[in-house]
């Protein structure tokens, strides 16, 4: 299979942290060109590919055949709209984009120019999600009636990035709450009820930075949490059933490992955590069971992309899903405006 020629827009986080090293570990793919004005860091980083000033060039390249969009929240549906047109296969980075009307006529297009569309939603391949993933379908919890899921981080000053900024981000809630959702869907499908609560914490915060969102799913409920106030961070997840109970503290060791520089092709242990780390079952006899958590890897996400673009595969996000995504959020923020409980429209 001939390595998917890429063009990636945008080299702030995202693009250089969670895109082209991934990318870089990869046979499948080859990073050809980059838009981006940090002209020092990709020549360290990719030094293969070119540098280009605009977006316009780089979608008039026919040798590109990926586009993967890693901007701000905001230029996420009329950048994927210019690829799609341009006949690029296009990765859109989390959130989708910021309206579910912008996201069935992305769907639409994509369809009509008959090219993969997918989104990054790379917290599925966290080693902790597929561990608790792996210990709901094996049914050693029995019957769970209670999901919780936290994104707790402590970050009492706002940076000074454009995720803080109202006119390219919607806050916690577009950003770590599509993450929070997509698991949720993932692991127990569309929901009957929501109910959410969203504000502004910080004192210089100027989009919001707090959120508690309630799906009902009869009588189970999943709760998804985001806060940026949290100095001890509670469990990240936190799951009961009628036979067990599991517990997990900590974040998913890939985000940091990357931000520090690591490579996963240079890490023959990459994603794993250390059994300090891993999380515990609780059974309703006072036994406690240490659950070895799977290795994660955002390396799974682009092999699956490179299936579906080469072979016809599915896609390992589809657009639909991600959009739906978007759905429960539009239904989050309505949700939590009026004060009472709504049911998201998905497809």
């Amino acid at each position: 299979m001939s390595p998917v020629s890429t063009g990636l827009i945008g080299f702030g986080l995202a693009g250089s942290a969670f895109h082209a090293p991934i990318l870089d570990a990869l046979s499948e793919f080859r990073v050809d060109a980059v838009v981006s004005s940090r002209h020092e860091a990709i020549a360290t980083q990719l030094p293969q590919a070119a540098i280009v000033p605009q977006v316009d060039m780089l979608l008039n390249d026919t040798r590109i055949e990926l586009v993967i969009i890693a901007t701000p929240d905001r230029t996420h549906a009329p950048l994927a709209q210019a690829a799609l047109e341009a006949g690029k296969h296009v990765v859109v980075d989390k959130p989708f984009c910021l309206s579910s009307t912008d996201a069935d006529a992305l769907i639409e297009l994509a369809t009509r120019k008959q090219r993969v569309l997918s989104i990054y939603q790379n917290r599925r391949w966290d080693g902790d999600f597929r561990t608790v993933q792996s210990l709901i379908k094996s049914g050693r919890m029995g019957q769970v009636s209670y999901f919780e899921s936290h994104f707790d981080r402590f970050r009492p000053t706002p940076k000074n990035g454009w995720r803080e900024r109202p006119d390219a981000s919607e806050g916690v809630l577009f950003d770590l709450g599509a993450h929070l959702v997509d698991q949720a869907l993932v692991l127990f499908g569309a929901p009957d009820t929501l109910i959410a609560d969203i504000t502004v914490q910080r004192e210089k915060a100027r989009v919001c930075d707090y959120l508690h969102m309630v799906l009902g799913y009869g009588k189970r409920r999943v709760v998804l949490h985001a806060s940026t106030l949290a100095a001890r961070p509670g469990p990240r997840f936190l799951v009961h059933g009628d036979a067990a109970s599991y517990v997990k503290f900590g974040m998913d060791p890939q985000e940091a490992a990357l931000r520090a520089g690591s490579r996963p092709q240079q890490d023959p242990h990459w994603g794993e955590e250390s059994p300090e780390a891993y999380g515990q079952l609780h059974d309703g006899e006072g036994q406690v069971t240490s659950i070895t958590t799977q290795p994660g890897d955002y390396r799974g996400y682009y092999r699956a992309l490179a299936g579906a673009i080469r072979q016809g595969a599915p896609v390992p996000v589809s657009a639909v899903q991600a959009r739906n995504v978007i759905a429960v959020l539009e239904a989050a923020r309505e949700s939590a405006r009026q004060g009472r409980r709504l049911t998201p429209t998905l497809v």
